[in-house]
């Protein structure tokens, strides 16, 4: 059975009549809204305060005391003022002048001239020396010569050295080194030899074979002919 509305009931017929009342009540709400009034808010009056105003503060007067100072009495008045003379002679003070006469001799002290002690220059090592010894034969400039000293002296001693004396020596096979030194006087004398090596009868030959190097010209520091240190080594080969 299928249930019948009331067409009286059906709400959908009263809707334009909802939306006029709808907009009638927007209308009067927003007339009402337009047409309140307001009014501003008034205040007592507060007055005017001065932030900067100064402080006014009472103070006292003072008044300065100063200290009594005592009073001194006079110092009392002798009785008899003493007149003493001066009798006493005052020396006058003489001032010779410095200032010599035209007409005066002038001593005149004799002036000794004072030598000049030689200035002594010690042996001077062989890497540093201004001009190096000069062995016989060798020329050049100073590198030269420094290098062809060397070079003659090794070769002196390959050529005076007994080689079979290692060997009759008995040493154990092998590379012996020898350390020579000796010095080049300012005459150019071979002096002060010496020599360190593994055997004492090898450092005697050794300074056998090097006092027999040539008298050579000697070196020079500053220009002055010094001692010269020089010292090598040496290598000897034992079978």
């Amino acid at each position: 059975m299928q249930i019948k509305k009331n067409p009286k009931s059906n709400l959908e017929n009263f809707s334009k009549i909802f939306m006029q009342i709808g907009l009638v009540l927007a209308l009067f709400v927003t007339y009402a809204a337009i047409e309140q009034k307001t009014y501003d808010k008034t205040y007592g009056d507060l007055a005017v305060v001065n932030m900067n105003a100064e402080m006014e503060e009472e103070i006292p007067i003072t008044e300065r005391i100063e200290p009594v100072k005592p009073k001194t009495p006079p110092p009392p008045t002798p009785e008899k003022i003493e007149v003493v003379e001066d009798e006493k002679e005052v020396e006058e003070t003489v001032i010779e002048s410095t200032e010599t006469d035209e007409d005066d001799a002038v001593v005149v002290e004799e002036i000794v001239e004072i030598e000049e002690a030689e200035e002594v220059v010690e042996d001077v090592s062989f890497m540093i020396i201004e001009d190096v010894p000069v062995f016989p034969g060798c020329k050049g400039n100073k590198v030269e010569l420094k290098n062809c000293f060397s070079k003659m002296v090794q070769k002196h001693f390959s050529r005076k050295f007994d080689a079979e004396l290692p060997n009759e020596l008995g040493l154990s096979p092998g590379k012996k080194r020898v350390f020579i030194g000796f010095k080049i006087d300012k005459q150019g004398n071979i002096v002060n030899v010496q020599a360190r090596g593994p055997h004492p009868k090898i450092e005697s030959e050794v300074i056998s074979v090097m006092n027999k190097l040539p008298k050579m010209k000697p070196g020079r520091q500053r220009g002055k002919p010094v001692g010269v240190k020089y010292s090598i080594p040496f290598s000897l080969i034992v079978e």
